[in-house]
């Protein structure tokens, strides 16, 4: 097992270079959390439990001595190494009261810092040697029964397993460590907004008050099964089928969580329910209903427990107002016009919302379309793509965070507006002249064989050098961004045309149906007959 690392230094630059001083893995060590206050410290202590931290004497909020002897009151044989730069006898006499006998003096020494990480290493390997059998056993089993029930979890919230949701109550209880029984099953699903602004230490408080509201008004449930994931609380619940309105009890949980709102600005909380039923596969069947009433916090309001429908109506996108949108926003970012792109962003956000069926949803789908259009318009306009691939996974991970359907657009219009006058000013002082005749040749032959070596031929570079500087220019390997260019000209057709797939497959150079569709869901999270049912 990994030894977990936490390092502890207000100055950044420290912390960096601790980090990049030492191969961690070969060392059989994970640093798993860089903060750089005392505060942060003792939470990050707090939430991964770490067998050494090393620390610097002075912090903000908490000191290093400080922070040593709280967390002493945590686990006593943690390990400490404590490194400053103030040579006082006192410092290093209190860090030796408190059981430290690693003390470091800035600027580190690799080597020296090394050689006390291996003796630290081979002190816990024998604490860990001197346990009992039968601590050991204790300790396995309780690890593994924690591991089995996170499989469970994952692969409901992720469904990244198969037949798990077909398996019979015994069967689910013997696999995954759990003690299900007759009744009811079903999964709930809690979302606070504005938890993304709070304070790591905030955060942790929050994490901790919601899982104590669930268990302690849930206490009675025969098992109830709880993961973080991305800042949403997911539980599985199995009760009695007879005398237990889960709806009342969450309504419970809402209004001691909304207690909360006195301590911590703008916290709002959403609960969503999924269908519960006798059988298992309700806790598998029941994440998306749940997720999907989360979703319409954004055109009901934040705030209260909306029951997930077993069966989602049919999802339905004004199909002339996007078409004419991507149109519209693709000339304006061809032309850099910054005001005429948030002008057409925000002609479909009122017609979007103008439409009284549209569902929380289909305000995420369409604003997540948004950024990819934009992001593959500015790759397609030769405009700088360094920061692009972070925007993406960023843009979709915090647009969640925002509990209206305004609040939603008008961080997608705030993401255009901080990223686009960047990206206009890099692109100016560039000369791209050879990867955009690339580009074009790309664009233009995306039904032939292209290789990466017939492409650096075409404008003149040797395969190597070609290679590097497109990754260098475009922020994407070739392979990727041919892949890229392949899937959003299989989207253009999916939606504007009523081409066959497999038609579609061989127009964006790919002979086999099956490894097209496999490759088109892989980027665009849906297959493509749904891809074309949504939004064609």
């Amino acid at each position: 097992m990994m030894l977990k690392v936490v390092i502890a230094d207000d100055e950044e630059r420290v912390c960096r270079l601790i980090e990049f001083l030492i191969d961690w893995k070969s060392m059989g060590m994970e640093v798993v959390s860089i903060v750089h206050n005392g505060t942060d410290a003792l939470s990050a202590v707090e939430k991964y439990r770490p067998n050494i931290i090393i620390t610097d004497i002075k912090m903000p909020g908490v000191s290093g001595l400080e922070l040593i002897e709280e967390s002493k009151k945590l686990n006593p044989k943690m390990e400490y190494i404590v490194i400053s730069g103030y040579k006082s006898f006192e410092y290093a006499k209190k860090a030796i009261q408190f059981g430290v006998s690693n003390y470091l003096l800035k600027p580190i020494d690799q080597e020296e810092l090394k050689r006390t990480l291996e003796e630290i290493r081979e002190t816990v390997y024998e604490r860990r040697e001197q346990l009992s059998k039968g601590k050991k056993l204790e300790v396995y089993e309780k690890e593994y029964l924690i591991s089995k029930r996170k499989e469970l979890m994952e692969s409901i919230i992720f469904g990244n397993k198969e037949p798990e949701s077909n398996y019979s109550i015994e069967e689910l209880n013997k696999k995954f460590c759990y003690n299900f029984r007759p009744g009811l099953f079903q999964t709930v699903v809690i979302k606070i907004d504005g938890l993304h602004e709070q304070t790591q230490e905030n955060k942790q408080y929050v994490e901790n008050t919601v899982e104590r509201e669930v268990r302690k008004e849930l206490s009675d449930c025969f098992e109830l099964g709880s993961m973080v994931y991305e800042e949403i609380f997911c539980f599985t619940l199995n009760y009695p089928k007879e005398d237990y309105d889960i709806e009342e009890r969450m309504k419970e949980i809402l209004r001691n969580l909304l207690i909360q709102k006195d301590i911590l600005k703008d916290f709002q909380v959403t609960i969503g329910l999924g269908e519960a039923r006798e059988k298992p596969i309700a806790l598998f069947e029941g994440i998306k209903s749940a997720k999907r009433a989360i979703d319409q916090r954004l055109i009901l309001g934040t705030n209260r427990v909306v029951q997930g429908e077993s069966k989602h109506a049919k999802d339905f996108i004004n199909t002339e107002l996007v078409t004419t949108f991507n149109h519209d926003f693709s000339e304006a970012i061809e032309v850099q016009n910054l005001e005429l792109m948030i002008q057409t962003i925000n002609q479909l956000e009122e017609g979007i919302l103008a439409d009284k069926s549209v569902t929380g949803y289909i305000i995420y789908q369409i604003c997540k379309e948004v950024v990819n259009v934009y992001l593959f318009a500015l790759k397609k306009f030769d405009f700088p793509t360094q920061i692009i691939d972070t925007l993406f996974h960023q843009f979709h991970v915090e647009i969640h965070n925002y509990g209206s359907a305004r609040e939603t657009f008008e961080y997608l219009k705030e993401v255009i507006r901080n990223t686009f006058e960047v990206l206009k000013k890099e692109k100016d002082s560039q000369d791209k002249k050879p990867i955009k005749q690339a580009k074009k040749f790309i664009i233009e032959n995306l039904d032939q064989p292209i290789s990466l070596e017939i492409v650096s031929d075409k404008v003149g570079f040797n395969t190597a050098y070609f290679s590097t500087l497109f990754k260098r220019e475009t922020g994407d390997t070739f392979s990727e961004y041919l892949t890229n260019c392949r899937m959003e000209k299989a989207k253009e057709f999916l939606r504007d045309t009523s081409i066959p797939i497999a038609v579609i497959c061989q127009k964006v150079g790919y002979n086999d149906v099956k490894h097209f569709t496999k490759k088109f869901t892989k980027y665009a999270s849906l297959k493509p007959n749904e891809y074309r049912k949504l939004y064609s």
